[in-house]
């Protein structure tokens, strides 16, 4: 799954060609969530006055849901310093309960444990994790939600929102461009997305997925699609930036599966998911990688009326051509392009 906010799991880089035409659409860039942010939007406020609202939430999101930081509330939760759970906790707990119905477990936030072992979620790892063990604090049955307070069945088990929570925060950046009376915008954090309206020359925002080759680690360089969006999100997860090779030349993924607690791999190397919120795309797009190419496609086309998604798949034998999945259509379709 995708463990560190630090790290993309899959680049989606906003296409803005002809946004400087219109002197009422302002770019802000800087760093959030321990990796940048960029965001076009028509707006008259202040450009001063948009950047300190988005450090704001940049604060409060760290506060609550970084693993990183030792006294943000997650991190008390998982020490047992506190069983409380704030609003963006428990908002994020809402939709990852969610998606691991659905997924049949596929999606879980207690994987935690084993990203630790594995050096995607904390300093170090360990080359012979004793994954049996560590399986035994890992499961959405390990835990319940009591009047805001969170009931664990052993206090080892703890929790890593990273697969959710930078989806969740462009949904709060968006929701306070909102609040300034804004109605077009993009917002990137990290590669997942979330856009509304339109771009200065008055067409939807163009958003690429990158091409998902190992070692691919320039964002935006090689693009293996652009996709049309408007008023909605976009989020894509892939393991061909966050990995290694371990000590018997395996390659270790950070898409942990939950149900073997074992780096997942599959011919599906990344998928995009573009549904009505950023919180719900960030999960479901890790959902789909821990899946795997053949579940993930049939999940995703009992799915297509609420969501839509485009997969880029592995060449199969004989071949050095990517293959794809996808149930775009309307406006949010792809402009099908060769790897550059």
């Amino acid at each position: 799954m995708k463990r560190n906010a630090l790290f993309l799991a899959a680049s989606l880089v906003a296409l803005l060609a002809g946004c400087t035409d219109s002197d009422r659409y302002q770019t802000l860039d800087g760093t959030m969530l321990g990796t940048t942010f960029h965001v076009i939007v028509r707006s008259d406020l202040p450009s001063e006055r948009l950047y300190r609202g988005i450090m704001r939430i940049d604060a409060e999101a760290k506060a609550s849901m970084s693993i990183f930081d030792p006294d943000s509330r997650l991190s008390r939760i998982n020490d047992n310093r506190t069983d409380s759970l704030d609003t963006h906790l428990l908002r994020n707990m809402e939709v990852a309960a969610a998606v691991n119905r659905i997924s049949g477990g596929a999606f879980d936030i207690t994987v935690k444990p084993l990203t630790d072992a594995y050096g995607f979620a904390a300093e170090g790892r360990i080359e012979h994790p004793n994954v049996d063990s560590l399986m035994e604090f890992v499961g959405f049955d390990k835990f319940r939600i009591d009047g805001g307070r969170v009931v664990k069945s052993d206090p080892r088990v703890q929790f890593d929102l990273n697969s959710i929570a930078k989806g969740y925060t462009v949904d709060m950046v968006a929701a306070f461009l909102e609040e300034c009376g804004s109605t077009d915008y993009i917002v990137e954090v990290g590669g997942e997305i979330r856009a509304r309206g339109v771009n200065a020359e008055g067409n939807p925002w163009r958003v690429a997925v990158d091409t998902p080759f190992y070692g691919n680690s320039s964002p935006g360089e090689f693009r293996q699609t652009i996709v049309r969006v408007n008023d909605c999100a976009v989020a894509t997860s892939g393991n061909y930036r966050r990995y290694y090779v371990g000590p018997d030349g395996t390659r270790i993924t950070h898409t942990i599966d939950p149900h073997t607690g074992h780096s997942r791999e599959s011919r599906l190397l990344s998928a995009t998911v573009i549904a009505g919120d950023c919180t719900q795309a960030d999960a479901l797009a890790t959902m789909f990688m821990v899946l795997g190419d053949g579940p993930a496609e049939r999940l995703a086309e009992s799915m297509r009326d609420s969501v839509q998604v485009y997969f880029v798949l592995a060449p199969t034998e004989g071949s050095e051509e990517y293959g794809s999945f996808s149930t775009l259509d309307g406006i949010h379709a792809a402009e099908m392009k060769p790897a550059e």
